[in-house]
């Protein structure tokens, strides 16, 4: 069997109906990447164009074998895209980046030194001066931004920004749905990862018209409370559907015994159809459901680790003496 090839970058992209700006981002790719010493390949996923672009990415692929295509029979979004592009990537560090040259190339190599010089295991893009209509696109993200950064305590001014690079062994594990490309970050850290930002050039948009809008936010603000979930609870759910129920049943019970108690004492004629009685007992059987379906939710959850075989717990290094020639285990 081939050993794979091991490169020093990847460069992943997910391309969908961007054929005017293809020539123009291979060129700019090669220019800033070729006079460097570093060995690398473009990964280009065409997400189920339907306009000349893969046509066009054939024709890079054919002159130039650092180019390598992988087409979608149909759209699968972006997050399917970069996942695509991690499972074929064989360079150590992969770098993530648009394909509509919003992104910079140019800032590639600030990048990669970052990462490289100051020991960080994700750099993050951070488009500062943003070319984007401000009530549609930039606000809707301000708010986005401080709202994931909250939830999942890493504080990003950016989480939109595709232009990121990664060691290979921090995102190769991780598994994408939905929208959850932009939380890359946020799910990497929950195997202990140093991370960082910087500011990089974003510039207006040249051809054709954007792929996001309020939609998409409402959609990425949806896949936030499953990635809290995963980051916070995806090993001890009981937690967390636990507590809630508890302090549900409690409240419950402490409202069916206050009413017990009046109704013994005679202090006030009770009906069963009263809203107080009716609230107790929805609360007290809301509060069993919810830890029940905690317990299922535990028992599933150590399903999964232990069918996959996935530990939980990440080792960064382990240091020891030699061991010696005599010794037995």
């Amino acid at each position: 069997m081939a050993r794979p090839v091991s490169l020093d970058l990847s460069i992943v992209i997910p391309i969908q109906n961007e054929a005017p700006s293809l020539e123009s981002l291979y060129r700019e790719l090669t220019d800033t990447l070729g006079p460097r010493q570093w060995s690398y390949e473009l990964i280009l996923v065409d997400d189920g164009s339907t306009d000349d672009s893969f046509e066009i990415l054939s024709r890079l692929q054919g002159r130039d074998d650092r180019v390598r295509v992988i087409q979608f029979r149909r759209n699968f979004g972006q997050t399917a895209a970069f996942a695509a592009g991690f499972a074929e990537a064989r360079g150590r560090l992969i770098v993530t980046s648009d394909g509509d040259l919003q992104n910079d190339p140019r800032d590639i190599p600030a990048l990669v030194n970052r990462l490289e010089n100051e020991n960080f295991d994700i750099v993050c893009g951070w488009r500062r001066e943003r070319k984007d209509p401000l009530l549609t696109r930039r606000v809707p993200s301000h708010l986005a931004n401080r709202i994931i950064s909250w939830a999942t305590g890493v504080h990003l001014n950016d989480y939109g920004c595709s232009l990121k690079v990664f060691r290979a062994e921090v995102v190769k594990p991780l598994r994408l749905y939905g929208e959850m490309h932009r939380f890359l970050p946020a799910l990497a850290s929950e195997v202990g990862v140093k991370i960082t930002e910087m500011p990089v050039n974003h510039r207006p948009r040249q051809h054709g018209r954007s792929k996001y809008g309020l939609s998409r936010t409402i959609r990425v603000l949806l896949d936030l409370v499953t990635v809290k979930f995963l980051l916070s609870y995806s090993t001890r759910p009981l937690q967390m559907f636990g507590l809630v129920g508890g302090v549900m049943g409690l409240v419950g019970a402490i409202i069916l015994g206050y009413l017990g108690t009046v109704r013994i004492l005679g202090w006030q004629q009770l009906t069963p159809r009263q809203p107080l009685v009716l609230l107790a007992i929805l609360l007290v059987f809301t509060g069993v459901q919810l830890l029940t379906l905690g317990l299922l939710a535990e028992l599933q959850a150590r399903t999964y680790h232990e069918s996959q075989g996935k530990p939980v717990y990440v080792i960064r290094r382990i240091l020891q003496a030699p061991r010696r020639e005599d010794e037995s285990y």
